[in-house]
């Protein structure tokens, strides 16, 4: 039997060595978040450790401010908890999405799970709302669910459902549903969309994340037919090419990044599917698929192929995150391919993105046996099957020209 109580009440359910994991995305329990913050002596997070796969620029709390001695797990680090992860603070996990899933289901005991979802159906059904990532994995396992009840969560048609008597306790609230940020495309990303989507051919299957380059990607896929789509998360740029026309069958999302209009187009659209982390980034799901394509963004590649997506100068920015499950995904597939779109320049032109080797206080997100297409906004090239000494020359022609002497002679050097 669900207990509704009020925002302010879950406080007193929690106890010192309980292990809490929160949802995110845009099944980020806000409400029930807001007053955990605001609860003061009355939060009994002392010794409480939270658990949650929070979205970089979307998700933006820091669990540890509850209490002193609060504690958090964090698979991504956020501008709001950057500071702390690197202090230690927060106790960051590299992982990869599908070894996130594991591990929330297989190694980690969970003694609650509070997530935001919308009202029952009429037969007692609560859908998991547009975000069904990692919350399967832990739902069945918890030994309380606590469930934020957003009259303004949409309702999927084909999303994943629990009955409502699995909740223990339910929380009522209407307010916004969490939304990302619309990318703001200058004229490089756009340069770097139009050599992305000259890769992708009618009929492919793609992976996409969330940025500049990604919605400039799909901006520039509408001259491409009978397109699909399997991807961790969906952006509104996908949603205009199924509009369009250009995704005109089902799109098999995790989880919805974007805007308020996207929300409500992805609660009512008959072409949503929705699946956890455990299908949408399993190695045995995506080499089914034949010319699958993913296509993800990194900070740095080195002349070696190495790709660095979560670290600046040594400091966590953010996570692996599935950007490597979906690349090994890709070499398994039938006609597959992998995509690494960048700048070719950050700092307004002085710092190359293209170095000679990762720096040795920056950590590989994706390994050199990993890559395949690499793509700037000086071109694109296919370094996969290159010798090592190739695929250096073809990297240094994707460099700014300013930086390609200077790479050449550290390559050198590296060699000599």
């Amino acid at each position: 039997m669900t207990r509704w109580i009020e925002a302010d009440q879950v406080a007193e359910l929690l106890k010192p060595g309980m292990t809490v994991f929160v949802a995110g995305a845009t099944a980020e329990p806000r409400t029930i978040l807001d007053a955990l913050a605001q609860s003061g002596d009355a939060c009994a997070c002392a010794g409480v450790r939270f658990v949650s796969v929070s979205v970089p620029g979307m998700n933006g709390v820091d669990f540890t401010t509850f209490h002193p001695e609060a504690k958090s797990t964090a698979f991504f680090a956020t501008a709001e908890n950057k500071a702390n992860v690197a202090s230690g603070r927060v106790d960051f996990m590299p992982m990869q999405y599908r070894a996130i899933y594991d591990y929330l289901e297989h190694d980690l005991p969970i003694d609650a799970v509070i997530v935001q979802l919308p009202p029952a159906d009429k037969d007692g059904m609560i859908s998991h709302g547009i975000s069904a990532d990692f919350l399967p994995a832990v739902l069945d396992k918890a030994k309380w669910v606590i469930g934020e009840i957003n009259t303004a969560q949409p309702s999927p048609l084909n999303s994943l459902k629990l009955p409502e008597s699995q909740l223990d306790y339910a929380v009522k609230t209407d307010r916004p549903v969490p939304t990302y940020p619309v990318s703001k495309i200058n004229d490089t990303a756009r340069a770097i969309g139009n050599s992305v989507a000259e890769l992708i051919g009618d009929g492919d299957s793609i992976q996409i994340g969330i940025g500049a380059i990604p919605d400039a990607t799909l901006a520039a896929l509408t001259q491409k037919n009978d397109l699909r789509l399997h991807s961790g998360m969906i952006a509104d740029g996908v949603m205009k090419l199924a509009i369009d026309g250009n995704m005109p069958g089902k799109l098999t999302i995790g989880a919805t990044l974007g805007s308020q209009d996207l929300i409500e187009w992805v609660g009512q659209s008959e072409q949503m599917i929705f699946r956890p982390v455990s299908f949408t980034h399993d190695p045995a799901t995506l080499r089914e698929i034949d010319n699958f394509v993913s296509i993800n963004s990194a900070l740095e590649v080195d002349l070696f192929g190495q790709v660095n997506g979560d670290m600046l100068n040594g400091v966590q920015v953010s996570g692996t995150g599935g950007s490597v499950d979906m690349m090994r995904g890709a070499s398994l597939s039938k006609g597959g391919r992998s995509i690494i779109a960048l700048n070719a320049t950050a700092s307004r032109g002085t710092v190359s993105r293209i170095v000679p080797a990762l720096p040795a206080n920056t950590a590989t997100s994706a390994l050199r046996t990993d890559i395949d297409y690499v793509v700037t906004e000086f071109g694109a090239r296919r370094i996969k099957h290159l010798p090592v000494q190739a695929r250096a020359r073809a990297l240094i022609e994707l460099a700014a020209p300013e930086f390609r002497g200077e790479l050449r002679i550290k390559w050198a050097s590296l060699n000599s």
